[in-house]
């Protein structure tokens, strides 16, 4: 049996046994992964059915691809630039194919959701200004207001300059 997997981007033909290289994966070297973007299945000349389908794989190494070496010029500009890269790679042992997706059911999800009781209200803490519920905090609120204002108009106001200009200048 063969089938077609989608991971990081590109696509993948793969039967029990390969050994395929892949862009990086989480995991460490052993760990077990599921590919569950399966694009095509079949087995010989017969195509099958893709949905639920999962191809499992073990996760041989993780490595780096060869250097690339990127050079940019611009000719009598004397402009130079040498960079690398070194793609992460992730090497992959396909273990078997056709394994299904374990199905998450909306009824199971909406059970448990039903059992679980109502959440009473939390009791609020009293604001800051003291006012027991929300309603009185937000009608003591512009009381406040106004009282900052007026603490702001009370402030001496700022002294005029006492230096005097200089003479013969200016004038």
């Amino acid at each position: 049996m063969f089938a077609i997997v989608r991971t990081g981007g590109k696509q993948y033909r793969v039967a029990a046994g390969d050994k395929i290289v892949v862009e990086k994966l989480a995991g460490e070297a052993g760990d077990s992964v599921e590919l569950s973007d399966v694009l095509l299945a079949g087995d010989g000349g017969e195509l099958k059915a893709t949905s639920g389908l999962v191809v499992a794989a073990e996760i041989v190494a993780q490595a780096k691809a060869d250097k690339v070496t990127v050079f940019k010029k611009r000719r009598r500009h004397n402009y130079r630039r040498k960079r690398g890269h070194r793609q992460q790679l992730t090497i992959l042992k396909i273990l078997s194919i056709g394994g299904e997706k374990p199905k998450k059911a909306a009824k199971a999800e909406a059970a448990p959701a039903a059992e679980k009781p109502a959440k009473a209200p939390k009791a609020e803490a009293p604001a800051k200004g003291g006012a027991e519920t929300p309603a009185e905090a937000k009608a003591e609120a512009p009381k406040k207001a106004a009282a900052t204002r007026k603490a702001a108009d009370a402030a001496p106001a700022k002294k005029a300059s006492t230096r005097t200009p200089a003479a013969g200048k200016g004038e």
